[in-house]
Formats: structure tokens, C-alpha cells, sequence
């Protein structure tokens, strides 16, 4: 069994705000009219939220790396990341809300705010960033299209988190817009300054402008630093990743699907820690794909203590 020690830190860095899940909701109501809806849960949620819940369950070495707002969920949300959550920026603004719409063939829609998101900034970034890296320091950035001022600093503050020595990671998620090639233009500016990419099939497509997997994946990975590769999650498929001219691909156990909101990002957590562990590609799938398998078969959402992941593991 892997030891819990490892002297790497995760960093997560990326969109933190309030969730509000509520369903199950199969037709958008009349305008003027009310529905009942027979669950709803209030967490804390974003991108870089999910994944650092999902590490502190796992008692894996992190921070978050976020901002705030003022107002009367800014405490609330700073709560639930104690050891992080001082360090955090604050702006005088709304917290950032996203109010998730579930469907009964497990999609969902989302309905969000701008709120502080979209106020972070590289300097917030780089202000809670030891100046130089530890070995096996990585830091994922996420949310990538939601931040609005950060994304467009991403080449700049990418460049200065390959100069201070960490490795990097980025799970851009979906372009509001689209994928265009206005968008793809933007996201080239960096991606060779990018180890690890993290998405799903339809953004790997999207990304790459590609309609079969395999050769969107290696292209996209052939466009990054050289030093990581690129992962694609696929959901009930599992996950696959390729890296340096080879291909893995491990698929997932069947669990009962309550609630897919997060599940990526709960893969990055997993993905992730196990490479602050110093684990091989196929154990990091492996743990990327343990850790949503909880997640989005629980509710209320819970993650595994490090204890069920690495029994977890070992069942693939």
C-alpha cells in the first residue's frame, strides 16, 4: 500500500464558489410558473473547489488557491477550506454562485453568476505560491474559461510557474462560447507550457478540432511541454492518457450514478495525487478514477480517506 508521506504539495488553483444542486428536472418550466423539485443540496463547488474537497479527504498534501468575495457567503464558503482560505484574496463583490439543474439521464444544466471568479488574478495566483518549487510540486489550473481576468494571463502565469520549477497541469473545462478557432488560437499560446492536460472526451475534440479520440488526444499531446501527456475521462469508460508517443486506457467499474457534478474534477484529484506519490500513469488512472466512482455514486457527495482509496485501487 502507497504511504500517505509525500513531501511534493498539490496546489489547486481556479474557480471556488457556492453550489446549489437541485433536480430532478426533465422540461424548463413555463416562464411565470413554479416547480417543486424533490432534492436540492447547498456545498461548496467550482472546479478548483471539487478537487480540493476531494484531497482533503484523501489527507493528500494541498492548497487552494482562490479569491473571494464579500458578502453573506463569503464566510460560509471560506469555511469549508481552513488551511487555505487565509491566504485568499478578497474583493468587494458577490460570491460566485452556480445553481446546478440535474436531469434523470444524468445530465445537468447550469445556471451561474460572475461574482468573484472572474476578479483572479495571476498575481492572486503567484501571491500564494511558495517562490520556489518543491520537487514534485504540481499546480493544476482549472476553471480555465470562468476566470475571465485569469485566463487571459495564463501564458504569463505559466511561464513564471515553469520558472519557479512546478510542474503544471490545466483542465480547461468548456468554452461558454464554443469551441472556435478564435478559442483554440488563445489556448495555443500556452499549451507548450502546459505538462499535464486534463478533459473530457468532448473537449478533447473540441479542442483539437478532431473527431476520432485517439488522434485528437496525441495531437494535443505533441502541442505540450513534452514533460506530461494528456488525459481524457470518459466517464463510464473510465479514462486514458497519452504520454511520450504511448497510450494508456483503464476502464471504470460500474457504480450507480447519483450525481456526475464534479466528477472530473474529482478525477484530478485523484490523477493528481497519485503523481505527488510518484505512482506510474496506469496507478494514476486507477486513482483518478476511484475517487469519482465515490463521488458521483454518493449523496450527500462524499469522497474516500486515503485508507478506501488505496483499497479502492487495488480492486481495478
Amino acid at each position: 500500500m502507497t504511504k500517505r508521506d509525500a513531501s511534493a504539495t498539490l496546489y489547486v488553483a481556479g474557480n471556488i464558489n457556492v453550489d446549489l444542486i437541485m433536480g430532478t428536472l426533465d422540461s424548463w418550466p413555463q416562464r411565470g410558473t413554479e416547480v417543486m423539485l424533490n432534492h436540492s443540496e447547498l456545498r461548496p463547488g467550482g472546479s478548483a473547489g471539487n478537487c480540493a474537497l476531494a484531497l482533503e479527504a484523501m489527507q493528500v498534501q494541498h492548497r487552494a488557491i482562490a479569491n473571494q468575495g464579500d458578502d453573506g457567503l463569503s464566510a460560509w464558503l471560506a469555511s469549508h477550506f481552513p488551511h487555505s482560505a487565509a491566504y485568499w484574496t478578497r474583493y468587494s463583490c458577490e460570491t460566485s454562485l452556480t445553481v446546478g439543474v440535474t436531469h434523470s439521464d444524468h445530465e445537468r444544466s447550469f445556471l451561474s453568476n460572475l461574482g468573484h471568479i472572474v476578479r483572479l488574478s495571476a498575481q492572486d495566483v503567484l501571491a500564494q505560491l511558495p517562490k520556489q518549487a518543491s520537487p514534485g510540486d504540481i499546480v493544476l489550473l482549472c476553471g480555465t474559461f470562468l476566470c475571465l481576468q485569469l485566463y487571459e494571463e495564463y501564458p504569463a502565469l505559466l511561464g513564471e510557474l515553469q520558472r519557479r520549477g512546478y510542474i503544471t497541469a490545466v483542465d480547461t473545462g468548456w468554452p461558454p462560447q464554443g469551441w472556435s478557432d478564435a478559442v483554440r488560437d488563445q489556448l495555443a499560446r500556452w499549451l507548450a507550457l502546459c505538462d499535464w492536460l486534463l478533459l473530457n472526451e468532448v473537449e478533447t475534440l473540441g479542442l483539437s478540432a478532431q473527431d476520432d479520440l485517439p488522434r485528437a488526444a496525441q495531437q494535443l499531446a505533441s502541442q505540450l511541454s513534452g514533460r506530461g501527456g494528456c488525459v481524457v475521462k470518459r466517464g463510464a469508460e473510465g479514462a486514458a492518457c497519452w504520454h511520450n508517443g504511448g497510450a494508456w486506457h483503464q476502464p471504470a467499474r460500474p457504480v450507480t450514478v447519483v450525481d456526475t457534478i464534479g466528477a472530473g474534477d474529482s478525477f484530478n484529484a485523484g490523477f493528481l495525487a497519485a503523481l505527488v506519490h510518484q505512482q506510474e500513469i496506469p496507478h494514476a488512472l486507477r486513482w483518478g478514477i476511484a475517487v469519482a466512482s465515490l463521488a458521483i455514486s454518493t449523496q450527500p457527495r462524499r469522497y474516500p480517506d486515503w485508507h478506501q482509496l488505496q483499497l479502492s485501487a487495488q480492486e481495478f
